[in-house]
C-alpha cells in the first residue's frame, strides 16, 4: 500500500482535475438527495440514497459511507461515543434542519464534503449559513501566512464564539477540524468496517505514524497533535458551528504548497449561495461576514 500525497507544487492537472470532479460529484449527490427528501424519511434511508447515487456513477469504494443528521443531531448535541454519528430512524420533519456528509473514493482518489439543507423554511438555517462563510476566508487567509494548525483552529473558535455561536467540531472524534486526503493505492480487498472503508483507513493509520516520526499529524485539531504549519497536500476541511439545536457545516478540500493554499474548487453549493447574496465577495479567500 502507498499513499500519493498530492500537493499544488507536485500534482498533474489531471490529478487535481480528478480530485475536483469527485467533490463535484459527492457535492450533486448530496443535492439531488436533498431534493428528494420529504417529512417522514428516516436519516438511514437519505444516508443510503447518497451511497447509491454515487455508487450508481462509478464510486468504488468508500473513506466513510454517507452520514445523515437531522434536527438536532445536525448539531451533535448529547454525542458521547462514535456510534452516535451513524445515521439512525430519526424522521425528517418540516422545518427541520439537516447534514448529508460522505466521502467517495473513485480511481484512488478521494472526496470528503458535507452539505447542510433544510426542509421546507427555516430562517435561522439561513443565518447560520451567511456567517459560516467567514469562516472560509479566515481558514485559507491562516493557512497562507503560515500559522500553526492549532493557532489556525483557535482563530476558527474565536470567530464562532464572536458571532454568538458554539464550535460543533469539537466534539468529533480527536476534535478534528480537517484530515488529509490523497490518492490512494492499496492491495487491500476493497471492503468496509464499521463505515469506513480499510483501504482508506490504512492510507491514514500509516499517514500518521509517518508524520508523528516528524513531529507532525494529517490530523487537525487544537492540540500539540497540530503545533505545525499545514503540510502540503490536500485537505478536507470542515467547520462545524452550532446555535442551541441546529448545526451548519461544509466540507471541502483546501490545497497546501510550499507557499501558497487555495481551496480546490469555488463552484460549490455553499460557494454559490454566497456569490448569489454578495458577488463581489463570493470566490476564494473573499468572504466577509454578514450581520
Amino acid at each position: 500500500m502507498s499513499h500519493k500525497n498530492v500537493t499544488g507544487n507536485t500534482a498533474s492537472q489531471a490529478d487535481l482535475d480528478a480530485f475536483r470532479e469527485l467533490q463535484q460529484l459527492a457535492y450533486r449527490a448530496a443535492g439531488d438527495v436533498a431534493d428528494t427528501l420529504e417529512p417522514g424519511v428516516t436519516e438511514r434511508e437519505a444516508a443510503r440514497r447518497v451511497r447509491e447515487h454515487l455508487e450508481e456513477r462509478g464510486v468504488q469504494d468508500w473513506f466513510h459511507t454517507p452520514f445523515a443528521w437531522f434536527g438536532d443531531r445536525t448539531a451533535f448535541r448529547g454525542f458521547r461515543t462514535p456510534l452516535q454519528f451513524f445515521p439512525t430512524n430519526r424522521r425528517l420533519e418540516e422545518g427541520m434542519p439537516f447534514i448529508l456528509d460522505c466521502a467517495p473514493v473513485r480511481d484512488g482518489y478521494v472526496a470528503d464534503i458535507g452539505y447542510s439543507g433544510y426542509l421546507g423554511r427555516n430562517p435561522l438555517h439561513d443565518r447560520l449559513m451567511d456567517d459560516l462563510r467567514a469562516h472560509r476566508r479566515l481558514i485559507v487567509e491562516q493557512v497562507r501566512e503560515g500559522r500553526t494548525l492549532q493557532d489556525v483552529y483557535r482563530a476558527v473558535d474565536a470567530l464562532v464564539r464572536e458571532q454568538g455561536y458554539d464550535n460543533r467540531h469539537q466534539v468529533y472524534p480527536g476534535r478534528v477540524i480537517a484530515h488529509q486526503v490523497g490518492k490512494v493505492e492499496s492491495r487491500l480487498p476493497r471492503a468496509v468496517v464499521a463505515g469506513f472503508g480499510i483501504r482508506s483507513l490504512q492510507t491514514l493509520f500509516g499517514d500518521l505514524v509517518v508524520e508523528r516520526m516528524h513531529h507532525r499529524s494529517p490530523l487537525w485539531a487544537d492540540g500539540d497533535i497540530s503545533a505545525h504549519p499545514a503540510t502540503p497536500g490536500m485537505w478536507a476541511v470542515e467547520p462545524h458551528i452550532g446555535f442551541r439545536d441546529m448545526g451548519v457545516k461544509f466540507e471541502e478540500i483546501l490545497v497546501v504548497t510550499s507557499d501558497d493554499a487555495y481551496w480546490l474548487d469555488d463552484d460549490l453549493p455553499h460557494v454559490n449561495r454566497w456569490a448569489r447574496s454578495s458577488p463581489a465577495t463570493a470566490g476564494t479567500g473573499k468572504e466577509t461576514a454578514t450581520a
